[in-house]
C-alpha cells in the first residue's frame, strides 16, 4: 500500500536532501540572475502543487489512481461560470460554494464507480477513470458545447513592477491556496484523529482494520476531500485561462507526474516536485531560444527521475 511520507522520514534520505539543497541552491542564483523568472516561477510552481496534492492524498490514503482527476477541476470552474453569469459571484467567493457541492458529488462518484475499484487492479482503475472522464467532458460539451468561456475579472489582469519587473498579481492566489492547502492537510493528516487513521490505513490498511479503525468511512472522507480540493481549483483557474470541456486533461497529466516525481502519495514530496518543475519550466520559457522545448524539458526529466528511481531500487 502507498504510504503518505512524513517531512521527518524524507530528510533522512540522501537523495532528498541533496535535491533540496540544489533548490534552494537554483533559486537563490535565478532570484539574483532574474527576479521576474523566481516570482513568475513560485506562482507557477504553487499552481502545479495545488493541483497535484488532491491527487497525492487519494493516491496516499485509498490506493485509487483517479484519471477523471483534473476533469474536476474542469467541472469546478464551469461551475463557478454559472454561478458568475447567473447570480454575479465573484469565482474567488465562489470557491466556498463549489467546494460543498464537489464534496457531495465525490460521494455519489464514490459510491457509484470508484468504491468498486479498491484493491483491483491499477488497469482497471485507469479504465474507470477514463470512462468517467469521457462522461464529464462528453457532458459538458452537450450542455455548454465546445465554445471557449473565460471568467472576465478587471483584477486578474493587474500587475506590478519592482525594479523594472513586471508580474501578474492575481496569481498569487494560487500562492496563498498552496500554503493553507498543504498547511492544512499537514494538520490534518497529523494533529487530527481521523488524520492520524487515514495515515494509518495508507500505510496497513489490514493492521487499520484490525485496531478498530472504519476503513470503509477513511476511504469516503479522503475521496471527498480530495474531489473538493480539486474542483475549487477551478474558480480560480476560471478567470485566468480559457474555459473548454477537455482542459482538464493536462492537468491530469501534469498532476500524475508531479505525483510520480515527488513520490506516489508523498505531500512534502509533491510540493517540492512541484517547485522543482515550476521554476524549471518558467525559466526555460523565459528564453526566447528554448521556450517552446519547455513542455519537452518537462517530461523528459520526470522521465530521468522515474528511470533513475527505477535503477536505484534494481541496485538495492
Amino acid at each position: 500500500m502507498i504510504m503518505i511520507s512524513s517531512i521527518a522520514s524524507k530528510f533522512k534520505e540522501k537523495n532528498f536532501l541533496i535535491g533540496l539543497i540544489i533548490t534552494i541552491v537554483a533559486i537563490i542564483v535565478v532570484g539574483y540572475y532574474k527576479p521576474a523568472v523566481l516570482i513568475e516561477g513560485l506562482q507557477r510552481s504553487a499552481l502545479y502543487a495545488i493541483i497535484a496534492l488532491p491527487m497525492a492524498l487519494l493516491l496516499g490514503v485509498v490506493d485509487v489512481i483517479n484519471l477523471a482527476h483534473g476533469d474536476f477541476m474542469m467541472l469546478g470552474a464551469y461551475f463557478a461560470y454559472f454561478l458568475n453569469v447567473q447570480f454575479g459571484m465573484d469565482p474567488l467567493v465562489a470557491i466556498i460554494p463549489t467546494i460543498a457541492v464537489f464534496f457531495v458529488f465525490g460521494l455519489v462518484v464514490y459510491f457509484l464507480t470508484f468504491k468498486h475499484a479498491i484493491g483491483k487492479t491499477p488497469l482497471n482503475q485507469l479504465l474507470l477513470g477514463f470512462g468517467i472522464s469521457y462522461i464529464f467532458t462528453e457532458g459538458i460539451t452537450l450542455i455548454a458545447t465546445n465554445q471557449p468561456r473565460k471568467l472576465t475579472m478587471d483584477y486578474v489582469s493587474a500587475s506590478a513592477t519592482i525594479q523594472g519587473f513586471t508580474f501578474g498579481i492575481y496569481e498569487f492566489v494560487y500562492v496563498i491556496a498552496a500554503v493553507v492547502i498543504f498547511t492544512g492537510l499537514q494538520i490534518f493528516l497529523k494533529k487530527t484523529g481521523t488524520g492520524q487513521a487515514a495515515v494509518a490505513v495508507g500505510q496497513n490498511p489490514r493492521g487499520a482494520g484490525i485496531v478498530g479503525i472504519n476503513i470503509k468511512w477513511i476511504y469516503v472522507l479522503t475521496f471527498c476531500i480530495s474531489i473538493a480540493l480539486i474542483s475549487a481549483v477551478g474558480p480560480m483557474m476560471g478567470s485566468r485561462y480559457t474555459l473548454f470541456p477537455h482542459v482538464g486533461v493536462a492537468f491530469t497529466l501534469k498532476s500524475f507526474s508531479l505525483v510520480a516525481v515527488g513520490g506516489m502519495g508523498s505531500i512534502t514530496g509533491v510540493v517540492f516536485a512541484a517547485l522543482i518543475l515550476g521554476m524549471g519550466e518558467t525559466l526555460v520559457l523565459s528564453s526566447l531560444e528554448y521556450g517552446k522545448w519547455a513542455e519537452i524539458i518537462y517530461f523528459a526529466l520526470i522521465i530521468g527521475v522515474i528511470m533513475y528511481r527505477s535503477h536505484q531500487r534494481q541496485v538495492k
